[in-house]
């Protein structure tokens, strides 16, 4: 089976569109959540491939395939993460302006900032007294690097 499009997202079926039929799901690591073109296999040992028409990286959540008894979906593997709770927008600003300056990709939930375990960067926060936690937590999208250059 080749997958070229996402179907739908999980969130936008009725819980009983979803009851009714058999799931199998696709476990990624939150980095290859960017790859448009690869081979990967359901938790029930199906092989697919996904070659993504569109330019748009897979959330998990994604319907990959859906008919009236089965959903194929995609879910992410929990990832190694450092959960920053500033206390104030100070502490918010001087971690964002670090992280920013070793071009570190953050994500937000709520009021914490996700970063993936660096142990630089526990380091800093245990020197600029930030609070935080290591946690193994699933993302819903990638860690994106953006491109660029200090020219």
């Amino acid at each position: 089976m080749i997958i070229e499009k996402i179907v739908t997202h999980i969130d936008s079926l009725h819980k009983d569109e979803v009851e009714k039929r058999h799931m199998e799901k696709v476990y990624l690591d939150s980095a290859d959540l960017v790859k448009r073109i690869q081979r990967v296999k359901t938790d029930h040992g199906k092989e697919i491939g996904i070659r993504l028409k569109d330019q748009r990286d897979l959330v998990a959540g994604d319907i990959l395939f859906i008919d009236d008894t089965n959903i194929i979906m995609i879910d992410v593997l929990s990832d190694d993460l450092l959960v920053i709770s500033p206390r104030s927008l100070k502490e918010m600003g001087t971690i964002a302006h670090q992280l920013g300056n070793r071009h570190l990709p953050a994500q937000f939930e709520n009021e914490e900032m996700l970063v993936q375990y660096d142990y630089l960067v526990e380091d800093l926060l245990k020197q600029l007294n930030i609070p935080f936690a290591r946690e193994e937590r699933k993302v819903k999208q990638a860690f994106r690097h953006i491109g660029h250059s200090h020219e």
